[in-house]
């Protein structure tokens, strides 16, 4: 049979050997190959300089104009963009189309891009204004929803290929580094005798000059690309793209549950200055996740622990939170406790402490014990796990599912019992709010000792407790709803001047109920079936209706809920005896004896204090 002659194929007017010496290429085609690169990855940016120049700029410029916001913000933004699109469209681009076109004839490039070097000074301002425009795109993006209108519907446009305009204005910044990697490719191959190679050494120079200068320019553009792709990660809510921002390790971490040992997927991103503990959600446009709390990274500390069940598992102490996490092996568990210790960026350094400790409760007690010396109540606690203890931690009391159940104290995360636990201070991780403390915490944090027993509730005050420092008390009528009348002991006193308690007598223990008078309504009109020297309270649906022995009375009530119910602190009668005057005659015989104790109460106690010591069981006598 004969044997069909293919012919080789060509790549513009040169020839190529047949196929099977096509791996070994001449140096004459990998040099064209070079100059074909050159040229495509040039219309590549040129397209992307257009982009930037007669889409982003001139429609925000256009926007600008009309007042939106300032001019100057998109000049500040785009710099000389205009300027470096006209050169490369322009003048550089068509040479080279035009030298690929007759490269049989003049196979040589260094002439064309000596022709570059001039212009490298608008790169240099460029690249000088970057962190600048980063910034002001922003700032500008948060400030004013005209300018984010206007990005966003250029971005969704095909031509932006999904990419943001942040990702579009690295550009320029990588591409000097580009032609400087081309052109030493392109020296290597090219023969020491060709007259190409003077221009192009020459250029080389130049543009290895200018590259070195934009070398910190370049990582931080690298490194701004990653915040970005992290920036869509975390569905854009996340404001971590600031050029202060540096990436240092992302992966896939698993969080031991803080009452029990089930354990979940997690995801972390470290920073200089923050970790992000996320959890991934589903997505079919790859990996997204949601932040579940950022940890600032001055003064973190990692806590290598022991773990019998999950093994390669470490502590992470911030401020804001504490995390058991357990790494996918000891090596990724080593990585993440030592990625910072020797490592210094913006300005910023770990506070990385490893203590390592085979027993786990020893590593909890030193945690502990360093919180109580400085830091307690400043830094989220490690809670211990329910089923770490069998008793409380503090009392030693045995837990039971129905009497004494497990609570954790939010300082230090031991669990203690309802007794221990009956406390509340402000803590400082938590914006100061009041938390659940356990009763040691409670004495370090507020300065407060304790006692023993149980705590009065709000209604378990002793009447005579606030008479004594009351702005208004005395007897009313009480009516509430359609219940009937009944005569109560009302006290408003000094310390809860807001706050009105009724009593069913001056020296009962526990008050019946309270009104919070503030935003109460206060009206006294006279109606057909009121009792005389009548008042109600009312807000919402509930109402108390009040009745005074005498309308004199009834004034001097209401002068001071009048007040109180505005929020402002009312005044305490200006009377020789207020207990008295807040009676009228025909309550003074009922409450008289009770008068007659306190006033004896406070005269023999005015006696003791200018006796001395020696009569003291006189004086109680």
């Amino acid at each position: 049979p004969v044997t069909p002659q293919v012919s080789p194929p060509s790549l513009g007017s040169l020839t190529l050997p047949p196929p099977f010496f096509f791996l070994q290429e001449t140096n004459e085609q990998k040099l064209f190959k070079i100059a074909s690169e050159l040229l495509q990855t040039e219309k590549a940016y040129v397209a992307r300089l257009n982009l930037l120049d007669q889409e982003f700029c001139s429609k925000l410029m256009d926007e600008a104009n009309k007042g939106t916001f300032p001019v100057d913000v998109v000049k500040n933004i785009f710099s000389n963009i205009s300027s470096i699109n006209a050169f490369h469209s322009q003048f550089l681009l068509p040479d080279l189309e035009k030298r690929m076109g007759e490269w049989s004839s003049k196979p040589r490039i260094g002439d064309i891009l000596q022709k570059l070097t001039p212009f490298l000074k608008m790169y240099a301002e460029y690249v000088k204004n970057f962190d600048k425009a980063m910034e002001l795109l922003k700032q500008w993006t948060d400030r004013s929803p005209q300018f984010k209108a206007i990005i966003q519907e250029i971005q969704i446009q095909e031509v932006c290929g999904s990419l943001t305009l942040q990702h579009h204005m690295l550009e320029p910044v990588q591409r000097v580094p580009r032609y400087e990697m081309l052109l030493k490719d392109y020296l290597k191959k090219l023969p020491q005798d060709d007259p190409d190679r003077q221009d192009a050494e020459k250029s080389l120079q130049i543009i290895a000059t200018a590259a070195t200068h934009s070398n910190s320019a370049i990582r931080k553009s690298e490194n701004l690309k990653k915040l970005l792709e992290i920036y869509e990660m975390l569905g854009e809510e996340e404001d971590i793209v600031h050029p202060s921002n540096e990436f240092i390790k992302e992966g896939h971490i698993l969080k031991l549950a803080a009452r029990n040992t089930s354990a979940m997927e997690r995801y972390l991103f470290l920073f200089n200055n923050m970790l992000l503990y996320c959890v991934p959600k589903f997505s079919l446009g790859g990996p997204k996740y949601t932040v579940r709390t950022r940890i600032g990274i001055d003064g973190i500390r990692v806590l290598e622990t022991t773990n019998e069940d999950y093994p390669h598992t470490f502590q992470v102490s911030g401020k804001e939170r504490t995390l058991e996490l357990q790494a996918s092996s000891e090596q990724d568990k080593a990585d993440w406790i030592t990625v910072g210790a020797y490592r210094s960026v913006s300005r910023q350094h770990f506070t990385l402490t490893s203590i390592v400790d085979t027993d786990f409760c020893a590593v909890i007690e030193y945690v502990f014990i360093e919180m109580q010396k400085a830091e307690l109540g400043k830094r989220a606690p490690r809670w211990i796990r329910d089923n770490e203890v069998t008793m409380c931690m503090k009392c030693k009391e045995p837990f039971n599912a129905l009497t004494r159940r497990r609570h954790h104290c939010r300082a230090c995360g031991y669990v203690v019992c309802w007794k221990c636990s009956d406390n509340k201070a402000p803590l400082e991780y938590d914006s100061n709010k009041m938390n659940k403390v356990c009763r040691d915490c409670f004495s370090i944090l507020t300065g407060e000792q304790v006692t023993e027993g149980k705590k009065k509730g709000i209604l378990e005050i002793e009447a005579a407790q606030f008479s004594g420092s009351s702005i208004m008390c005395g007897f009313l009528q009480y009516c509430e709803k359609n219940k009937p009348w009944q005569k109560v002991w009302c006290v408003i006193p000094e310390k809860e001047c807001l706050v009105l308690y009724l009593y069913g007598a001056p020296q009962d223990v526990k008050a019946q109920c309270t009104i919070p008078l503030l935003g109460y309504t206060v009206d006294d009109s006279a109606r057909t079936a009121d009792t005389p020297a009548s008042f109600r309270l009312s807000q919402s649906k509930s109402v108390h209706n009040f009745a005074a022995e005498t309308e004199e009375l009834k004034q001097r009530w209401l002068k001071v809920i009048r007040v109180a119910v505005t929020g402002e602190m009312p005044e305490c009668p200006q009377t020789n005896d207020s207990n008295t005057n807040m009676m009228d005659n025909n309550n003074t015989q009922e409450a008289a004896a009770d008068n007659v104790n306190v006033g004896f109460s406070l005269t023999i106690t005015t006696k003791k204090t200018k006796r001395s010591r020696d009569q003291t069981t006189w004086n109680q006598t």
